[in-house]
């Protein structure tokens, strides 16, 4: 049974206990035929609550075997009180109580309800870090899984919201979307929330619509689980400068938020707790440890899962990554950090120049995959309006040549199975190469 309807259920049950306390007084101040009137609304109340039942669960289900006692029971004390017999309104009130407190305690023990579990990304190229737990839910023949992608907004320099975003069109055609206006969280309540997306307000280049900040998601939930959409480097927990470098994903909204969060290791796990515990205070020690789980990635799992022959390679693409002869060319996947544009500017774009002559001078041999950071037009546009002009001339000079590939798609996985070998920036990608036994060569600017 949908959990919604079970709790409507129970709710009518209360409403039963209710009627009852009223009847009491009634048949004390001998209101005879009020009392009747109620006693008829009550054996109504539990013909509708019997009916709901049979049609979710079966005919002859044990629950309306006890309803049936008591519209019995009802019945009789209808006949008496019509026929003016003497009756302790105590006794009536204990009976009619003790009937429908087995008939919750019925619901509550013999109708199983279905888990019902939401997924709340933001971004389709980040879908990854949360398809393989929708997998498994949506396989469970006991859980309601929904995947319902939320908007999100560019921030303007100012920090106020600018053009809204919603990406609900770009996921797999195998994930089912629900609109994210269809689905009423307050009434619902789902069993358990997912989100991938940590800062909330705190985040200055873009903000997922407010409703779904994590502060505001636990209200409707009894569990909202954090997974990051990254993964990063791994550290040495206990190391004091390796814990200063992940605090900013650490000591997010999500993560203090959330019921539970699942890192992509122990060793992340220990050093998040670390840190926590430092910041808050090593008194809280205990929480981070029952709520932070060292599981792994999803992200791990969809690379794992993605293997080369089942990929479609999009016709445009094939000119430039098959030599005229149908031999395979070696495919470089080429990644610009978020960071490292901001920190070195027009040096980086410089830098980005150079690489492409290089690439273009070797493209008999080598194909260049160049697959940009999702948040990065939305960063730079907004930190850097001047440096964004120079990034996007450079991009534009890319495109019209085309001798490489730009990928701006969802299917960050595809680029990483295709690819022989990475380069670029250190960026939670080159963990993902790595994962996938490709080699990696992080560039300098300065070379």
């Amino acid at each position: 049974m949908d959990r919604v309807l079970r709790n409507q259920l129970l709710e009518m049950t209360e409403l039963l206990e209710e009627a009852h306390q009223n009847l009491k007084e009634l048949m004390r101040n001998n209101n005879i035929n009020d009392a009747v009137a109620l006693l008829s609304e009550c054996q109504n109340g539990a013909i509708q609550l019997g009916t709901a039942i049979e049609e979710s669960e079966s005919e002859g289900f044990v629950t309306v075997g006890i309803l049936e006692e008591y519209c019995e029971l009802i019945y009789h004390i209808h006949m008496a009180i019509s026929q003016r017999e003497a009756l302790k309104p105590e006794e009536v009130f204990q009976g009619l109580e003790g009937t429908i407190e087995r008939v919750r305690t019925s619901i509550r023990e013999n109708i199983k309800v279905r888990k019902e579990v939401v997924f709340l990304p933001y971004k389709a190229s980040m879908w990854d870090s949360l398809e393989s737990v929708w997998i498994a839910a949506d396989a469970d023949p006991e859980c309601d899984a929904y995947v319902i992608p939320i908007p999100y907004f560019d921030r303007k320099p100012d920090g106020t919201f600018g053009e809204m975003h919603y990406e609900g069109d770009e996921y797999p055609n195998n994930v089912p979307v629900v609109d994210y206006n269809s689905y009423d969280f307050r009434a619902r309540r789902p069993d358990m929330i997912y989100i991938h997306n940590p800062y909330d307000e705190h985040n200055t280049v873009t903000s997922v619509h407010p409703f779904f900040y994590a502060k505001n998601l636990k209200q409707y939930t009894d569990c909202l689980v954090y997974i990051p959409y990254f993964v990063l480097a791994e550290i040495n927990p206990y190391n004091r400068a390796a814990q200063d470098s992940i605090e900013h994903f650490v000591m997010t909204s999500g993560v203090l938020q959330a019921d539970k969060v699942i890192l992509q290791s122990e060793d992340m796990r220990q050093a998040y707790i670390e840190v926590l515990s430092r910041e808050v205070g090593e008194h809280t020690r205990g929480i981070w440890e029952k709520k932070i789980f060292g599981t792994g990635s999803p992200k791990y799992d969809k690379l794992q899962n993605t293997k080369r022959e089942d990929i479609e390679i999009p016709e445009e693409w094939r000119g430039i990554l098959y030599r005229p002869d149908g031999s395979r060319k070696k495919i470089i996947l080429y990644n610009i950090s978020v960071s490292a544009l901001l920190q070195y500017e027009d040096k980086m774009i410089d830098k980005m120049g150079r690489a492409f002559d290089i690439f273009k001078e070797c493209r008999e041999d080598v194909a260049l995959l160049w697959r940009p950071h999702p948040l990065i037009k939305a960063t730079i546009e907004s930190m850097r309006p001047q440096l964004w002009r120079a990034y996007e001339e450079l991009l534009e000079q890319y495109k019209a040549a085309g001798w490489g590939i730009y990928d701006d798609t969802a299917d960050l996985n595809r680029a990483i199975v295709l690819c022989d070998g990475y380069y670029g920036d250190g960026s939670s990608l080159v963990q993902l190469c790595q994962k996938a036994g490709k080699p990696v060569m992080i560039q300098d600017v300065y070379v």
